[in-house]
């Protein structure tokens, strides 16, 4: 039996570590929780996503009382790019969650459809996207979806 190292890099610091046009993004990603609507969870989930020309997007998780068919903030964010301007690649993503106390400590991390479809954004446009992380302890910055999903579906796999 053999055994494969599989190397995953996250990055943390704190917000004025982050060049403006970072903070912007997580900035947005903020505000974005207030377009939540989760009246059940009442956990508010807020993304933003910076397009290749410099555009921002925004994304705010959207439950229904049927819960699988809630959607979460990364995918509001990346669906409505993609319907509004499917020709620019999605260089960065930032992520923000709080619930009736306030925002997160820790960063809260995409869930696993979230990761699904970022990477295959990633595989669409041949680019990583970079992924912030917001939680008041700090900010996670992660450079690839393939991070955070080292052992990957992909279109190649079912080859």
């Amino acid at each position: 039996m053999k055994t494969i190292e599989i190397k995953q890099e996250v990055r943390f610091c704190q917000m004025e570590e982050l060049n403006e046009a970072e903070q912007r993004l997580v900035r947005k990603a903020m505000q974005a929780t207030d377009n939540s609507y989760s009246p059940y969870s009442h956990f508010r989930v807020g993304a933003a996503i910076r397009l290749e020309d410099g555009s921002e997007i925004i994304g705010a998780n959207q439950e229904n009382a049927a819960f699988p068919v809630t959607l979460c903030a990364e995918r509001t964010a990346i669906f409505a790019a993609q319907a509004q301007h499917p020709e620019l690649s999605i260089e960065a993503i930032a992520i923000a969650a709080r619930n009736d106390k306030g925002f997160t400590e820790d960063p809260v991390s995409p869930c696993g459809s979230c990761r699904q479809v970022i990477l295959e954004i990633e595989q669409r446009y041949g680019k990583p996207m970079k992924i912030y992380l917001y939680g008041t302890k700090g900010v996670y910055v992660i450079d690839t979806i393939r991070d955070l999903l080292p052992l990957c579906f992909v279109e190649e796999s079912m080859r």
